[in-house]
């Protein structure tokens, strides 16, 4: 099997570089921007895009993201909308897209449903962030079956046993989290994520990508001789929120791309300086990019409370909410 993903990863084996995967929000602030945010980043060579399936109980997101998921749900970014807004995507760019969900909306969907459009849409796998690998393989099957990329979480507490199941089912690549905790972006990385990464390199050849908590250029340099990729996300994410409308990041981008450009071999920093001048949606090629020099942002504070639910569905003990498909 080879997706999208696969090919990615091979070519950055033969340059003999990292990738840079963004994570959004899909939907937020609406769709037709979270379309253009894509395609912007896809223009400035993102190596592969996650894609946020909102739900009304994300235990594993930080603030900001809960923020942006409550908002993408208000806009009406349920999975049929996400799908479509893949279609678009595919329609215009070729960029490896992994959606990025909790179980609960899929199984509303329907497994073979959800592998069956997922890969008409043109999304190349899937991430169920709260799929536990014992109880995985219906999952997995279904996907593998339609040529989709399975990928899994591996967490520094997780024992070797449960690493090497981490790696028999993933497919595409292996997400390493850096620290235990939710989202969010931090100032410094966890002593953790080194011992993780030699313990998969023990299990497993596929490519490794860290997240959780990398916001900074100085993230990049102490993970690039550890992983095979990193994945920003809440830093990218709070950029949007603060920005989408407001082409002054642009400053911030041109300050940071000369102090703090990363010094590894990163293809997506060669091709944004293109970006920003071509860009037809140039304040949020600004704001979105931007981001990725890391601009210094202030700590935010929210309390989340979920949207009253008009479907409840019952999951292993625990109630979650989505709302009619």
């Amino acid at each position: 099997m080879s997706t999208r993903i696969g090919h990615r990863w091979a070519e950055l084996r033969r340059q003999n570089a990292k990738a840079l995967i963004p994570f959004l929000m899909a939907g937020d602030p609406d769709i037709p921007t979270s379309v253009e945010v894509v395609l912007a980043l896809a223009q400035a060579g993102s190596d592969i895009i996650e894609l946020g399936v909102p739900f009304s109980e994300p235990i594993a997101d930080g603030p900001v993201v809960q923020r942006a998921g409550e908002l993408a749900l208000q806009k009406g970014a349920y999975l049929p909308a996400i799908l479509d807004m893949v279609r678009e995507i595919r329609r215009r760019s070729e960029v490896p897209l992994l959606l990025f969900s909790y179980l609960n909306p899929v199984l509303r969907y329907g497994l073979e449903r959800f592998a069956a459009d997922a890969v008409a849409a043109g999304a190349d796998g899937a991430l169920i962030t709260d799929l536990s690998v014992e109880e995985a393989a219906p999952f997995v099957a279904e996907m593998r079956r339609r040529g989709l990329d399975t990928v899994f979480l591996a967490a520094p507490t997780s024992t070797d046993e449960r690493l090497r199941r981490v790696a028999e089912l993933s497919t595409g690549f292996v997400y390493a989290i850096t620290r235990m905790g939710v989202t969010g972006a931090r100032e410094q990385l966890s002593d953790a994520i080194a011992p993780l990464v030699k313990r998969l390199r023990a299990c497993t050849p596929l490519p490794i990508a860290a997240g959780f908590g990398i916001s900074r250029p100085e993230h990049l340099a102490e993970l690039a001789p550890l992983v095979d990729g990193v994945v920003v996300g809440s830093a990218l994410v709070r950029c949007l929120e603060e920005h989408i409308e407001n082409p002054a990041p642009h400053a911030a981008y041109q300050r940071h791309s000369l102090l703090h450009r990363p010094s590894i071999n990163f293809p997506f920093f060669e091709r944004l300086q293109s970006l920003i001048w071509r860009s037809r949606f140039r304040a949020v090629a600004k704001s979105v990019c931007s981001s990725m020099y890391a601009i210094r942002l202030t700590p935010c504070r929210a309390v989340y409370a979920p949207p009253n639910p008009e479907w409840c569905w019952s999951y292993r003990r625990s109630i979650r909410h989505v709302r009619p498909v």
